[in-house]
Parts: C-alpha cells; structure tokens; sequence
C-alpha cells in the first residue's frame, strides 16, 4: 500500500496547478474603516507597509488550494496537548525556553508530530496546531498527508487530525505581517480579493520564559470565545479576559486590548497597536477589528497567514 501512495503523491504533485501573484486581482473595499493605514506610512525615523506582493503570493496560494481536487482536508490540532504531548524528533534540541524543539524550531508543546512512511516509531519534524493539511491515504492508525506550511508526504496519527471531508471553498482570509506589526482581512468575491481592512496589530514577542513569537506559517480560525481569560504570567491565577478571541495555532489568538481586572470594560485602543512585538504569541488587536474578525470571519473556512 506504502508504495501505492507514494506513487499517487507523486502524480497529484505533476498535476497540481500552481497559481502566482500576478494571477490575483486585488481591490480595496473596506467593511471595517476604523484605525486604518494608508498602504505606506512614517514610523518612527522610517517607514512601514503592507507588503502587496507577499499578500498577492498568499492570496495565490490560497485560489490553488482549490486546484486540488484529490485527497480530503483537514486541520492538525493538539490544544494543551489533548491529543498528547509530541515525542522528541529524530534530531532534536532544547531551545531557549527550556523545551524540546524539531530540527526547524517547532516547539514540541502543542505540536502534530510527523513521521516519515519508513519509520513511525520516532517523529521527523513537527507541523503545528491549526495548520491545514492534504489527507492522501490511510494507513492502519495513521493518515498519509501533505502540509500547507512545507514540502513532503508525512504520516500522522489520525488522533491529530480533524478531518474536513470537502475543501471549503476559503473565501476568507486574513494576513498578519510581523515585520510591520500590521494585520489586513480579505474576502474572494468572484474572481475579486476585496482588501476588507488594514489595521495595526501586535503580534507575539520572542521573550524568554513566557512570552513567544507568533509562529510563522498557514494556519486555520480553530475556534472563538467572546472573553478569554488569561493568568497572572507563570500561575493559573486569572489576571483578566481577552475580548473577542478567535484561535489559530497553539496559544495564538486574534483578540482585543487585554482587560485586567478587577477592570471589566472593553478597551478599544491601545497606543502599543502598531509598534513592536509584546504580546504572548497572539495576535493584539483593536477591540473593534477582534470583533469584526470575530464575528465575519468563520471558524474553519478562514485561513490565516503569518508572514514577515
């Protein structure tokens, strides 16, 4: 069966048509006009901006996704290791967190571990939580899949997977840019990607024993919950909610200015939006776009890309 497989994987990869960012039309149509940036604009003593061609290149991406008309979908999630803790990778290292990481840097907590059709009794590398994958075969307890996120056919056990049995028709998507601290929403009408918003945002700092970097990557909205609570850092003490949260990958959310208590009233702004990564590995943002990302873009139908 093994041999099949890797056959037909090399078949759907001829045959996978390939879109580019000169194939995408773009056009601006806000439904979300507040804290908007122009396309460039001064920071600081330079500039930032959002990077059109990368979004173009994404945006691509995602119209390909639907040229791939075999093999079901479906999203690898492991929230809080519900599905168990990954086993250390063929090569392995402690990062500075004090955890174990793959030869790429993914943190085991959290994280699908792959393996590779030769050997499924130690991981090859991780993917992680909320990434959208290709499932191409079957094989006892296993699922034979291809990641968005990079190249390869790896196995993983079905336990990871929740398994979505047609493609949705992704006509959402949402690009977060860490180098420019800035989010922008879409939406595909037609042949068209309406721009729906562009927004500061903030996004995870890399900070060593807590706060962590969003990860880099393709990820799907997971879930949502109109208040998050999040603790007092190192405790499971509640220290406040996070207004209009949905969730992505791991520990990495789209949500408003962190309410701390014994305060209970949303904030809509913070004067940190825009600036320089601060957050836990989410995504901050303005109370009024967490919830319109909220409640217009939906769980499992919206991809999200983080790019830098």
């Amino acid at each position: 069966m093994k041999k099949t497989l890797l056959l037909f994987v090399a078949f759907l990869t001829l045959t996978t048509t390939q879109l580019v960012a000169q194939d995408v039309t773009i056009e601006k149509e806000l439904t979300y006009d507040q804290h908007t940036l122009p396309d460039t604009y001064p920071y600081k003593d330079g500039t930032r901006e959002f990077q059109w061609d990368k979004i173009k290149t994404k945006l691509a991406h995602t119209d390909s996704l639907r040229t791939h008309n075999s093999g079901s979908w479906g999203i690898l999630q492991n929230k809080q290791n519900v599905h168990g803790s990954a086993p250390a990778t063929k090569i392995n290292h402690i990062n500075e967190y004090h955890s174990i990481t793959d030869n790429y840097g993914v943190d085991h907590s959290q994280a699908i571990p792959l393996y590779l059709y030769d050997d499924l009794k130690t991981p090859e590398r991780y993917d992680y939580d909320g990434a959208l994958v290709r499932i191409i075969g079957v094989d006892d307890k296993f699922l034979v899949i291809q990641t968005t996120n990079f190249e390869g056919t790896y196995m993983v056990p079905e336990k990871y997977v929740h398994r979505i049995d047609t493609l949705p028709p992704f006509i959402h998507v949402i690009v977060v840019d860490r180098n420019n601290q800035n989010i922008s929403t879409y939406e595909k009408v037609g042949d068209v990607w309406k721009t729906r918003s562009m927004n500061p945002c903030t996004t995870g700092a890399h900070n060593p024993p807590l706060q962590r970097a969003t990860p880099l990557g393709l990820f799907v909205i997971q879930l949502k919950e109109a208040k998050m609570p999040f603790y007092v850092d190192g405790t499971t003490t509640i220290a406040g909610f996070a207004p209009w949260a949905s969730r992505f990958c791991q520990g990495a959310y789209f949500h408003g200015v962190p309410v701390n208590l014994p305060h209970t009233e949303i904030v809509e702004f913070s004067p940190t939006l825009g600036t320089t990564p601060r957050s836990h590995m989410c995504v901050r943002n303005a109370a009024s776009h967490a919830k319109f990302i909220y409640d217009n873009f939906p769980v499992e139908k919206t991809l999200v890309y983080v790019i830098e």
